[in-house]
């Protein structure tokens, strides 16, 4: 698989502040890439330094495998790391224009970025009437105006509502359909889970974790259970073998198996000593309970 950006042992300090601190991992080309972690764990930093804005204190870092100089390699990368700033009083497509001209693109793009972003019939609208979820896709549409190779987004919905929360990641995954490698930044558990593919987790500028996103989540999950007989079924889970623990948690008993097991087999066990279930239902421990665990261990 061919790797678009290869990070070794990226550190960045402050003074006495490490910010970022000895990074080392991939991206290869065609998936979706999150920098997850709290306000000040290092993730804007890491995406200055990789888009050399920022200077590294030590470490390295590599586009496309090193087959071109950093300055080269960076017009092959669409990136968006703050706010969007665009004359008010142009209209989306001026704005646009402007965009091509300095980056050197032809102007053809630009209705082809709009209509991607949802925004096609608003070209000819000035850049101030627009609400902060078209702005950040119009700051989209603007970093896709070179058709790059991958792109790089900076916290995308910080700020949005619900429904620009929800537009700009429909446009997020229609833009990786299409084979754009994508790198996004957030503190937001939920957007990296719904639109990413692999994660690198951040505390304090250290890597706490790096790779996909379904091998962080994955485990042995629990049940969730009721029967006409709480103490029966409490009972019967204690003397099965392959129930590590279980406890009554509201209404239901929870139950974490020790090995792989699947809800036909529980239900199996328990109706083979007599236990009616009114309830079973297999869960899996999301990112955020994946999270917690992973900081919480860090800072044992």
């Amino acid at each position: 698989m061919k790797t678009i950006l290869n990070v070794t042992n990226l550190t960045k300090t402050f003074g006495r502040l490490t910010a970022v601190d000895a990074l080392s991992f991939n991206i290869n080309k065609g998936n979706v890439y999150g920098i997850l972690g709290p306000n000040g764990s290092g993730k804007s930093t890491t995406l200055g330094m990789i888009l050399n804005v920022v200077n590294p204190t030590s470490g390295a870092f590599s586009w496309f495998e090193g087959t071109e100089n950093t300055h080269q390699a960076l017009k092959r990368v669409g990136a968006i790391i703050e706010r969007p700033n665009f004359y008010p009083y142009m209209t989306a497509a001026q704005n646009l224009r402007l965009v091509c001209r300095i980056k050197e693109v032809p102007k053809a793009k630009i209705e082809e970025k709009l209509a991607l972003v949802d925004l096609l019939d608003r070209k000819n609208d000035t850049f101030k009437t627009f609400s902060l979820g078209m702005k950040q896709r119009l700051a989209i549409a603007s970093a896709l105006l070179n058709d790059p190779e991958i792109l790089i987004l900076d916290e995308p919905t910080n700020g949005l509502d619900p429904q620009g929360i929800a537009q700009v990641r429909d446009i997020i995954q229609k833009i990786a359909t299409q084979g754009t490698t994508i790198l996004l930044a957030s503190h937001l558990l939920d957007e990296v889970e719904k639109v990413c593919s692999h994660v690198l987790v951040l505390q304090k500028g250290k890597q706490i974790y790096f790779g996909k996103v379904n091998e962080l989540t994955k485990d042995h999950g629990y049940f969730e259970l009721n029967a006409t007989d709480m103490e029966a079924l409490q009972s019967a889970l204690d003397s099965l073998s392959f129930i590590e623990n279980s406890a009554l948690k509201g209404a239901f008993i929870i139950a974490h198996p020790n090995t792989t097991l699947s809800a036909a087999e529980l239900s199996k066990a328990l109706t083979a000593k007599g236990i009616i279930v009114t309830h079973l239902a297999q869960k899996h421990k999301s990112l955020e309970e994946q999270f917690l665990t992973l900081t919480q261990n860090q800072q044992a």
